[in-house]
């Protein structure tokens, strides 16, 4: 009798030095493993599977013969490329790992602050022991969340990782797979979480064997932006149904991750009875046992029905990424009104409307689409928004790779940082965005001559939708220089500033308010807000006692004496006057002071900045 697995796919060890192998190959009728050079044939089982047994050790390189294909085809849920996605795999005893996390018990969503990391260029070694090194400054920072942009292995050396291959193997230039496991266990030690970028939408275009095991993986049903679709709901969808279901089981259970953030899942189609991504949410939360896990999903339409439950008709989700309040900022701080960016005004209505109702299109025309965008989201709560100034695309996209900081005011970036900490939705940052880093972060790849030519080709068409960015994609008409090492090289954070340096302070100090305050962040009990001009916005955080409601404003005018302004939400509590309990432009964050107040008449929001008040009693 076979030896009970724990996941129906790839190799693992069934008993001390036996591993078992399962591989869905059903476009043949013979598969053979070679381990070691030792060739075994393959038992056939009903559905296109093929197991083996074979008494092996951790480390041993095994790959899989297709008929007479002479050549060695990596596993496709291989746990560990050592050479890349085109060399053999590697066994690996995932159960060795000694965790010390059994006290864990995962996450949800409302009061997280996530922290997006891209491992390769986090820190100048790009390793996860060199990241791990850094978790006790996100930690103190205020951070509860890392979310790490996708590890699964890709071809090349260098990348962002969504052209990943092999998604059961974290990518061997970073570590080897313990040094992953390592990474959460100290995560998890420290009080944060980790959860995983996640890419289902399609394969890379080098290094993806997977029709060599069948076509049936993929489909050409849907039109996908990246290359062939994935078969969830076709002919034969059961393979690629089952393999991406059990990646997601497989790093909840062998790597004690989180959760997930889905890219791209409007590329993710789709018609089965029970749709993929409510699949995928109910596995990991049934493989995370006792844990609580997280599930947030990149779509770029932004439907609310992925974040309502499924007894409602949704997937399960927890929360979707807000863009369009990202593009609003963006073009509030830079001016900047093109391509996708230039249905937006980045005036006051917009952050309201944010506030009070999460995605601004919510079925709305869309004239940069030609249609309409978006779908009713008003029944949901506003810790499922999550929230950005700046993430990897948005950084990346105006081709420069040019940092937020760089192209804004100081003192404006500094008010909408503090919107962002502060506001009732869930807030991320980018890697070094907590100290104002001025360290580009381009699109980088590394493929071989002819598809980084292709890939490059494309990549200057993309931003060159973006006027501002037509001169540099006509300039860089070489793929090193637009999209090569030197990009990656360049896009490392090398810099680590003292916790005492100001804009790292000032997140600190914004994390704290949200998360000790009684009524800031997602603590009040009801926020209302106004607009005060185009530029400018007042929420009032209300529904405790008097003493803990707070008003907060935002002024990207000039000074506002907002005691004297013809708007109800600025009248402080009923025998109170506002005293300032936080303002942006504190000299110790680098600002150039506060406007002066003398309440009850003048009570100033400084201008070009996000100031906090708290009712205070006058003087007797």
């Amino acid at each position: 009798m076979p030896n009970p697995r724990r996941h129906p796919v790839g190799a693992e060890f069934v008993a001390p030095g036996l591993a078992s192998f399962r591989v869905w190959a059903p476009a043949h009728t013979a598969v053979q493993v070679e381990v070691d050079a030792v060739i075994t044939a393959m038992q056939s089982e009903p559905g296109g599977y093929f197991v083996a047994e074979i008494p092996a050790a951790p480390g041993a390189r095994y790959g899989f013969r297709l008929g007479d294909d002479p050549f060695l085809y990596p596993d496709p849920a291989s746990s560990w490329q050592p050479e890349g996605p085109e060399a053999p795999s590697a066994l690996v005893d995932l159960s060795r790992f000694e965790w010390r996390d059994l006290g864990w018990k995962g996450i949800s969503l409302p009061g997280q602050v996530l922290y997006e990391m891209h491992v390769g260029t986090f820190t100048t070694e790009g390793t996860w022991r060199a990241a791990e090194a850094q978790l006790p400054a996100l930690r103190d920072l205020g951070v509860t969340v890392v979310q790490m942009m996708p590890i699964a292995e890709f071809a090349g050396t260098f990348g962002w990782g969504y052209d990943g291959v092999q998604w059961f193997a974290p990518m061997h230039t970073y570590g080897a797979p313990d040094d992953f496991q390592h990474f959460v266990d100290t995560a998890h030690q420290l009080g944060l979480a980790v959860i995983l970028d996640v890419v289902y939408n399609h394969l890379g275009p080098a290094g993806n064997f997977l029709p060599k095991f069948s076509p049936h993986y993929f489909s050409d049903a849907y039109a996908n932006e990246w290359g062939d679709a994935l078969n969830f709901d076709g002919p034969s969808s059961e393979g690629m149904r089952e393999l991406v279901l059990a990646n997601v089981d497989y790093w909840v259970r062998e790597f004690h991750v989180d959760g997930f953030r889905l890219d791209a899942t409007q590329q993710i189609f789709d018609e089965s009875a029970e749709h993929i991504l409510a699949a995928i949410a109910r596995v990991a939360r049934d493989a995370a046992v006792l844990k609580s896990v997280i599930l947030i999903a990149e779509h770029e339409p932004q439907h609310a029905r992925l974040m309502r439950p499924v007894t409602e008709g949704g997937y399960g989700l927890d929360g979707v990424f807000n863009e369009d309040l990202h593009h609003s900022i963006r073009v509030a701080l830079t001016g900047i009104r093109d391509a996708y960016l230039s249905d937006y005004s980045g005036r006051s209505r917009e952050w309201l409307a944010a506030v009070q109702s999460g995605f601004l299109f919510q079925g709305q025309y869309y004239p940069w689409q030609s249609g309409t965008r978006g779908a009713p989201a008003l029944d949901r709560g506003p810790h499922q928004f999550v929230a950005f100034l700046e993430n990897h695309d948005q950084v990346a996209n105006l081709a420069s790779g040019l940092r937020l900081i760089d192209v804004a005011s100081p003192a404006w970036w500094r008010a909408m940082a503090a919107l962002l900490a502060l506001g009732p939705w869930t807030p991320m940052l980018f890697q070094g965005q907590e100290w104002g880093s001025r360290v580009p972060f381009r699109y980088f790849a590394d493929h071989e001559a002819a598809l980084q030519r292709l890939v490059h080709s494309g990549r200057r068409e993309f931003v060159s939708q973006f006027a501002r960015c037509a001169f540099m994609a006509a300039d860089l008409t070489q793929p090193e220089d637009f999209i090569g090492r030197p990009v990656f090289e360049a896009s490392r954070l090398d810099e680590r500033p003292a916790a005492s340096q100001r804009l790292w302070q000032m997140h600190q100090d914004l994390f704290r308010l949200r998360r000790e305050d009684p009524s800031l962040g997602q603590n009040a009990p009801r926020l209302l807000g106004a607009t005060l001009n185009e530029e400018a916005l007042a929420l009032r955080f209300v529904g405790g006692a008097p003493a803990d409601e707070r008003l907060l404003i935002v002024n990207l005018s000039p000074d506002l004496n907002v005691a004297a302004i013809s708007e109800p939400l600025c009248a402080p509590p009923e025998g109170c006057h506002w005293s300032v309990l936080w303002c942006s432009e504190d000299p110790r964050y680098g600002g150039g002071g506060l406007a002066a107040c003398t309440p009850p008449r003048i009570v100033m929001a400084t201008g070009h900045a996000t100031t906090v008040y708290r009712p205070a009693a006058p003087s007797s």
